[in-house]
């Protein structure tokens, strides 16, 4: 799909072409997408890019050149194989030529080459990407080298739509977006798994650069909620931050977080609705514009294309207790799991993968879980025993989402703090929205990479984000 404010540079009658009237930026070279989507068969064109294989043979030579504008290259055509005698995988190239469409069934124009400059060559006994089918764990080791492969591209493409997807819902229900900070005197979720700021600077030894102890955020709830009470309305898509020392495929040490808080809410129905818009909003503008990266993920995969599909339906997703998880997770044979499941405890990555890939095959809602095993801002409900929030469980990655009304009491709140033993003082400011002009509010919180990794069926979040860290790594 084209987007207006692309530059397209095309050669015709031997001149170059600068489309005004789609909003070029002048100097820039068109993608391979632009050309491909929007040059005049019999054109003459001038494309950039890297090259991916190349063939030749008695009589002709092929070349593939990407740059990574769309899932697949473009092929080029020589009809002097000679032309192919400085080209190796990986270089980068200039290639003028005819646009002509193409015989071939995986696209719809190839280029006709005419000339072709190489501008930076590849060393074709030592780039270590050739046309054959890498593992993951292999591109995890030339992270620098690694997004010019189609799965890694496929990756980066989905994140550039999913995000747009995601803000576009959250204008067009009238949310602003909240830059919230990454330094912060507070631990949101209360579990100390936070990096810690230090300045090692000599003249900052004795007092330190601040004036109190900061570490990189966890999460932009508290902050989001401050925000809560001018807008109504906001949500974030920010870095996190979390210093667990895991080394499963689920856990990274720096991660993207979308978040939202809405004001004047009360009821947990009322939340969970926007969560499912939310998802069936963002999955659908994936479909309509970056479908062939889905397909390329599928393909693989068929139960994707179910669960796509499951997303963007119109039926609601399912919503059960915690309590009534618990209860279907004891009615399973004990010996489906590990640990066994029993009331009050958290919920294993073995019980949410059941719930969420056996017994319903799709999205669900868990709701009112136990107070004890919960953050302290949570709203209590009147059974004294379970606090209104919710985790959403997916295929794939489990736990996706999770969420909850906040406690808009000052008085309950300040005493759950002063009884956790949070440092005298450092919540004051957030216990203090609650005495002027306090309103019901709630809010949720989405992996971003476990959206993507959901969708994609990639076992690992590392090969989801574009420099993964986590426990012991911390390449680049």
């Amino acid at each position: 799909m084209f987007c207006k404010g692309v530059f397209v540079h095309l050669q015709r009658a031997g001149r170059c072409i600068h489309s005004s009237s789609i909003g070029g930026l002048s100097g820039l070279p068109p993608t391979l997408k632009t050309v491909v989507d929007l040059g005049v068969t019999g054109a003459n064109v001038k494309i950039t890019g890297w090259v991916r294989s190349v063939r030749i043979q008695k009589r002709v030579a092929f070349a593939e050149v990407s740059d990574g504008s769309m899932p697949h290259g473009v092929q080029i055509v020589m009809s002097d194989p000679k032309m192919a005698g400085e080209m190796s995988t990986g270089c980068s190239v200039e290639i003028t030529g005819q646009l002509a469409n193409s015989p071939g069934h995986q696209q719809s124009k190839e280029i006709q080459a005419t000339s072709i400059t190489v501008v930076g060559a590849a060393d074709p006994e030592s780039y270590p990407l050739q046309k054959k089918r890498h593992s993951l764990d292999f591109l995890r080791e030339i992270g620098h080298l690694r997004p010019r492969s189609q799965t890694i591209g496929a990756v980066t493409r989905l994140r550039d739509c999913a995000e747009m997807g995601l803000h576009k819902f959250f204008h067009d229900h009238s949310f602003v977006r909240i830059h919230t900070p990454a330094l912060t005197s507070n631990d949101c979720e209360g579990g100390g798994e936070t990096f810690n700021v230090e300045s090692t600077a000599s003249r900052y030894a004795a007092t330190g650069f601040f004036d109190k102890k900061v570490n990189l955020t966890v999460s932009g709830q508290l902050h989001l909620e401050v925000f809560a009470g001018a807008f109504k309305r906001v949500y974030s898509l920010n870095p996190a931050f979390r210093a667990e020392p895991s080394q499963t495929g689920r856990h990274l040490s720096e991660f993207w977080m979308l978040e939202a808080e809405c004001a004047f809410v009360d009821c947990l129905e009322t939340l969970l609705d926007v969560e499912e818009q939310m998802v069936r909003s963002a999955t659908q503008y994936l479909v309509d514009n970056a479908g062939e990266d889905l397909d390329f993920f599928a393909r693989d995969k068929s139960h994707l294309t179910q669960l796509v599909r499951r997303l963007i339906d119109k039926q609601p997703y399912p919503r059960i207790s915690y309590t009534e998880a618990i209860d279907i997770l004891q009615r399973v044979d004990s010996a489906t799991f590990s640990v066994v499941p029993q009331w009050g405890q958290g919920l294993q990555s073995e019980h949410e993968r059941y719930l969420a890939t056996k017994y319903f095959d799709g999205p669900v809602f868990v709701t009112d879980y136990p107070a004890a095993i919960k953050p302290f801002y949570m709203l209590p409900n009147p059974d004294g025993r379970t606090v209104a929030c919710m985790d959403m469980l997916v295929p794939g990655p489990c736990e996706l989402m999770g969420g909850s009304l906040r406690d808009h009491d000052y008085e309950r709140l300040k005493n759950r703090v002063d009884k956790l033993g949070f440092e005298k003082g450092s919540l004051d400011w957030y216990t203090d929205l609650r005495k002027f002009g306090s309103t019901p509010h709630g809010g949720f919180g989405m992996g971003f990479e476990r959206y993507l990794q959901m969708l994609t069926g990639i076992e690992s979040v590392r090969d989801i984000i574009p420099f993964p860290r986590h426990f012991g790594r911390c390449q680049y």
